[in-house]
C-alpha cells in the first residue's frame, strides 16, 4: 500500500476518473486515491443528490425527472468538465469517464455482482432492503438510458477504460492495492511522478 501522499510534479495534476454503478466501491478508491496523491476529490453522485434533496426529490424521482429533462444531467456534466479543466482531480462517477473521454489522464471502473452491490448499498444506507434495492437499481436503469439517450454512450462499452476491476472478490484493501499500483504505473509514464 502507499505510504502517505506522493507528490504530483506536473503543474496541472493528472485527472482520474474512478466510474462504476452504485455499490461497486468507487467512491472507497476514489477517495482512497484522492488522499493518497494530494488530489482534490469531487462526486457527481453527490451533486446530483444535493440537487434532489435541493427541489424535494427523492433520487428515484429525482432520476425520473431527469429523464425527461435533460438540463438536469448536461448540469452535472458541464460542472465535472469544468473540474477536470483545471486537473488535478479525482472525479467519483458513475458515468464521467465516457463525459470525459480524451480529457482523463487515467479512467478506472470498478464493477460487482448485482446482489453483492445491493448488500453494500442496504448496509451503508441502513434503509429498508427492498425499498433501497428498487430505488437502486431504477437510478441505473434512469442512467443507462438517459446517456443512450442524450450522448450516444454505450455504458456497457468498457474499452475507454485503462484498467477494469471487479470488487466482488477481493477485498477493499486488496482490491484498493490493485488499483493504486496501476495509477502510480500509469502516472510516471505520464510523468505526473
Amino acid at each position: 500500500m502507499s505510504s502517505g501522499t506522493t507528490k504530483i510534479i506536473h503543474s496541472k495534476g493528472p485527472v482520474i476518473v474512478v466510474s462504476g454503478p452504485p455499490g461497486s466501491g468507487k467512491t472507497t478508491y476514489a477517495k482512497r486515491l484522492s488522499k493518497d496523491f494530494g488530489l482534490e476529490y469531487y462526486t457527481t453522485g453527490q451533486i446530483f443528490r444535493e440537487l434532489a434533496k435541493k427541489l424535494g426529490y427523492t433520487l428515484e424521482e429525482f432520476s425520473r425527472l431527469a429523464e425527461k429533462d435533460p438540463k438536469i444531467d448536461f448540469l452535472i456534466d458541464s460542472t465535472t468538465l469544468e473540474y477536470a479543466r483545471k486537473g488535478g482531480v479525482v472525479i467519483d462517477s458513475h458515468l464521467a469517464a465516457w463525459v470525459l473521454a480524451g480529457i482523463a489522464d487515467i479512467s478506472i471502473l470498478v464493477k460487482a455482482h448485482p446482489l453483492i452491490r445491493a448488500q453494500r448499498i442496504v448496509s451503508r444506507e441502513q434503509k429498508d432492503k427492498w425499498t433501497t434495492i428498487r430505488e437502486t437499481f431504477t437510478r441505473e436503469l434512469s442512467q443507462y438510458k438517459r446517456f443512450r439517450e442524450y450522448y450516444g454512450f454505450d455504458l456497457l462499452d468498457y474499452s475507454l477504460f485503462d484498467i477494469v476491476v471487479d470488487t466482488s472478490v477481493l477485498g477493499v484493501d486488496e482490491v484498493y492495492h490493485v488499483i493504486e499500483s496501476f495509477v502510480r504505473l500509469k502516472l510516471k509514464k505520464l510523468g505526473f511522478l
